[in-house]
């Protein structure tokens, strides 16, 4: 029987080895979404942003409706979003983090809603993945000369601060989705809106045409913020 050197079996083993791993498909990336109502499928945009994600791209969405950046992390659906193993985290919230929330939801812009979304930042890197803020959609309240009236900005301040501050990838969306909402006038606005059973316009979530009308605002923001996620997008129509 033929003895071959072990040298030789070592470069047999390892080039097997090598076979094997190129014809295993690549895992897609990952982008876990995170944040309130306003991220979900059902009232968000969180359909519309995966519907113009590519193959290579799982998109999982564990936004929940009525969750603060507090009571997210106190009833363990960021642990589980962390558990996901996500590549990309893109993170919103502020709107249930208003006063006149409640105590399980409530937090102050400069103290708590800080904390949490610095907690948020360096909880994904601590996994390895990238986080990537987003400042929250805005609330289509109008005032008589068309423009909107937020009383978002100290949440979203805080957003764009941490972001500079951490040095992370920034989708600005309540200054895209003002601007747009400014521009394109109110009507056009409730024709993206939910309306109940008596007709009255919801201007803090979406249907399913708004969700896609927005969800391709932060895809495209988004392409910017961080290059590396541009090829994984269908691209924009011309």
């Amino acid at each position: 029987m033929q003895l071959f050197p072990l040298s030789i079996i070592s470069i047999l083993l390892a080039s097997v080895a090598s076979a094997s791993a190129q014809s295993q498909p690549a895992r897609p990336v990952r982008i876990v979404l995170v944040g309130d109502s306003t991220v979900t499928d059902d009232s968000g945009w969180g359909a519309g942003f995966r519907q113009l994600a590519l193959e290579k791209v799982e998109v999982v969405n564990l936004a929940a409706n009525g969750r603060s950046s507090k009571s997210f992390i106190d009833e363990g659906r960021w642990k589980e979003a962390l558990a996901r193993r996500g590549d990309y985290y893109v993170i919103q919230f502020g709107h249930n983090d208003e006063p006149g929330k409640g105590p399980e939801r409530e937090t102050d812009p400069e103290t708590t809603f800080r904390a949490n979304i610095v907690r948020y930042v360096e909880e994904a890197r601590g996994i390895g993945a990238t986080p990537v803020l987003v400042t929250s959609l805005v609330r289509r309240i109008y005032n008589e000369d068309g423009t909107i009236k937020t009383t978002q900005t100290p949440y979203v301040t805080v957003v764009r601060a941490v972001a500079g501050e951490e040095k992370v990838p920034l989708v600005d969306l309540h200054a895209l989705s003002k601007t747009d909402a400014e521009q394109a006038g109110e009507d056009v606005w409730a024709d993206l809106s939910p309306r109940d059973e008596k007709g009255t316009v919801d201007r803090t979530h979406l249907n399913a045409k708004g969700g896609g009308v927005v969800g391709r605002m932060v895809v495209d923001a988004l392409r910017t913020a961080v290059p590396a996620l541009a090829p994984m997008f269908k691209p924009q129509a011309p």
